[in-house]
């Protein structure tokens, strides 16, 4: 028996208006463009974590143009990049307490202002609030070879600190990390 048209109508047009209605979540998702990353390195007795979206340089004029001097950054692409201390540190001599931040700098030309926010939690800088700054530390860029993907590295310097570098395109920045206790040596 052969149904009438508007009977099959009905389901075809009540499928497709539930899949239109589906949250965006749980849409395929392709890959990203500015993939994410994190790297991990233990400071002394301290973990220190940074997790960031690693854009390319594509050609493009990086400092000065793609990212702004002497506006706030967010340090890599996408979500803030954030780092995140198992227990209290310094930052080049200044202390900061376990926890997880969101990492954002100021570039300029000379100096960098780098910020360690207490929201942790927000996409780019958009609504970053310096009242929620838990620290900001002043560093040099340097040049160093080219990078096409932003990279996040920890450099241990045993016992107790390492140093924390951004690359990309041909610019370096760097600040030391120490924890705040030097280890026990093992007996």
């Amino acid at each position: 028996m052969k149904l009438p048209t508007p009977v099959l109508a009905l389901p075809v047009a009540l499928a497709f208006a539930a899949s239109a209605a589906a949250p965006a979540s749980a849409q395929p998702a392709g890959p990203r463009s500015s993939p994410k990353a994190s790297v991990m390195q233990t400071i002394g007795t301290a973990e220190v974590t940074i997790t960031y979206s690693r854009p390319a340089v594509k050609g493009r004029v990086i400092w000065g143009d793609l990212v702004p001097w002497d506006k706030v950054w967010r340090a890599g692409a996408n979500e803030a990049t954030t780092i995140a201390v198992s227990q209290d540190v310094t930052v080049d001599g200044q202390r900061l307490a376990a926890g997880t931040y969101s990492l954002h700098a100021i570039p300029g030309k000379t100096e960098w202002t780098v910020i360690f926010s207490k929201d942790a939690k927000q996409w780019g800088s958009y609504k970053y609030k310096e009242a929620d700054d838990a620290l900001r530390i002043k560093v040099k860029p340097e040049a160093g070879e080219m990078k096409e993907w932003l990279t996040f590295s920890v450099t241990p310097v045993p016992p107790d600190s390492g140093k924390v570098t951004l690359a990309w395109e041909k610019l370096r920045v760097s600040f030391a990390v120490r924890t705040a206790e030097a280890p026990k040596a093992a007996k």
